[in-house]
């Protein structure tokens, strides 16, 4: 029998979200009104960066067992950012403070500034109903 290889990586998955945030961080600076769209947007925003924090708790996890201390720490204070922004955002949501989203957005910008979009990639069925999700929750 073969080795099994998951391509379903930590990695992976912590770059799918990225890209994905960047996309609609992208697609709501082209919006002019809060919308039932830019609530799905925004809580797929939060729902991205749940996932993140998720992917950087796996990598910990494996390298702790490695004894890499170290890198582990680093990892996690390098992304850090995630959990936080996720709670801020989900705050933003739950207040309808709508007010703050210009501001929220660009405390993310850096943290997506190197992602090169040149067409999107991702259609609104990836933030559909994801408003009525994290509420829900």
């Amino acid at each position: 029998m073969g080795r099994v290889i998951n391509t379903n990586e930590p990695g992976k998955r912590r770059s799918y979200h990225m890209r994905t945030i960047a996309e609609i961080v992208r697609a709501l600076g082209q919006k002019q009104e809060v919308d039932d769209d830019v609530r799905d947007m925004c809580a797929t925003i939060v729902l991205s960066l749940r996932d993140i924090h998720e992917t950087v708790e796996e990598s910990i996890k494996a390298w702790e067992k490695r004894n890499y201390w170290k890198k582990a720490d680093d990892f996690q204070e390098q992304w850090y950012w995630a959990s936080q922004t996720a709670d801020q955002f989900e705050k933003l949501i739950r207040e309808e403070n709508w007010d703050e989203l210009p501001a929220m957005m660009m405390r993310l910008y850096p943290r997506i500034a190197d992602i090169e979009i040149n067409k999107s990639m991702r259609s609104a069925d990836v933030w559909a109903g994801n408003y009525d999700r994290l509420l829900n929750v």
